[in-house]
């Protein structure tokens, strides 16, 4: 059993995200539309894809397209992925879900009334520190847990100036000034993937961006925004807090390791640093960095990632980790590329496998909604000043 793919946006990073699509086993055409026309001829010729569509609109009106992904600008998810529900499809949707409570609870009201299957691909969900830490909740290994802490660490310097300029235009810092806690998943989602609960408060803290060179300027901001680095503490239902960061100017290797968990309990706590990770009991520690480190599948000069800046890099080729079961993949993906601390793989196969058995994926829409909105409150009380702020919660997924 197959199913065809649009390909939504063929910027830098949906092409990696193209490759895998075409060759799982469960999927069959796979189609891709771009704002630039240009961009998707070329994605398509270069792909070997089924071809291409002028617009958004044409490809949700095609019967040749069941499913679509979304790879487009992070401000743009919400109301593309409604669109697409609307018109009877499957949606893969890159991060974050979307950037208002509102855009959040319509996608939740649609995935329902449609029966559909959504699913947001965050990639901290198979962090290895992320998937280690699930595995040894499960077992109860942290006795009870109480405080975690979840690092999203990616300097603007390190790529994000070459990306944006990329996907922006001349205008590129009206958008490049994107809120930090609007992109909160990474480090949220790394955090909750492990930890089976959700936030219920928070109470955050803005950095106001001093480099002046027009990016993180509220005059220039489309979003109004000037933090380039924020901090936001949570509380979580059934008792215990987790905090988060979200950093564009710091000095810290993001091109080693941009997201960073640590996890504490009453019985053991597990800390990861940019090259190590540890494991900790009343009785010693174990330097567990070995089994958290993914190793290339890729070279970072590959002809492939030429239109990638070379600091943006290395979160492409990334393999898997000793932690990963990689089991339950197609066989197909074996030597392909991974990325993202070797995430990829597992979330092309969580839609495509969701979708063909009528399954919920890992990040359906009510996972996605307790990864992006705590986000989305954290900024509002960053912007007040660090005011404690209620997260609302739309519940868990039905029959989860």
């Amino acid at each position: 059993m197959t199913f065809s793919l649009g390909i939504v946006g063929a910027g830098q990073f949906s092409g990696q995200f193209a490759t895998l699509f075409q060759a799982h086993p469960g999927v069959g055409d796979v189609y891709v539309t771009d704002l630039l026309p240009e961009r998707a001829e070329q994605l398509a010729s270069a792909q070997g894809l089924a071809g291409t569509f002028p617009t958004y609109e044409a490809m949700l009106e095609s019967k040749e397209v069941d499913a679509v992904a979304i790879f487009t600008q992070r401000w743009t998810h919400g109301p593309l992925v409604l669109q697409g529900l609307n018109a009877g499809k499957h949606v893969y949707s890159a991060v974050p879900m979307a950037i208002t409570t509102e855009e959040i609870a319509a996608i939740i009201d649609a995935v329902r009334a449609t029966g559909l299957t959504y699913m947001m691909g965050e990639t901290s969900q198979y962090n290895p520190a992320t998937v280690h830490a699930r595995n040894q909740i499960a077992e109860g290994a942290f006795g009870r847990l109480f405080y975690a802490e979840g690092d999203y660490v990616h300097d603007m310097d390190l790529g994000f100036y070459e990306a944006y300029q990329y996907s922006g235009g001349e205008k590129w810092k009206e958008t490049a000034s994107y809120p930090p806690l609007l992109y909160p998943t990474h480090s949220v989602g790394g955090v909750l993937g492990a930890w089976q609960t959700h936030a219920v408060s928070v109470s955050a803290i803005g950095v106001v961006d001093d480099r002046g060179d027009g990016v993180f300027d509220k005059e220039v901001s489309r979003f109004g925004n000037d933090f380039s680095n924020a901090t936001a503490l949570f509380e979580v239902a059934g008792g215990g807090s987790f905090r988060t960061n979200e950093f564009r100017r710091v000095g810290y290797p993001s091109h080693i390791r941009e997201s960073r968990f640590r996890f504490f309990g009453t019985e053991a706590s597990m800390e990861q640093l940019a090259t190590v990770a540890f494991w900790q009991d009343k009785k010693g520690v174990k330097d567990i960095s070995e089994l958290l480190e993914p190793k290339p599948t890729m070279a970072p000069d590959d002809p492939s990632l030429q239109h990638i800046a070379p600091d943006l890099r290395a979160a492409f080729t990334s393999g898997s980790a000793p932690v990963h079961d990689r089991a339950r993949l197609p066989r197909e993906f074996d030597h392909l590329h991974n990325g993202h601390e070797g995430s990829h793989h597992f979330l092309v196969d969580d839609f495509v496998t969701a979708v063909n058995n009528r399954t919920l994926p890992s990040v359906n829409a009510w996972v996605a909604a307790r990864y992006t909105l705590p986000g989305i409150v954290a900024h509002d009380s960053a912007r007040q000043g660090g005011a404690r702020l209620e997260i609302p919660d739309f519940g868990d997924a039905p029959d989860a």
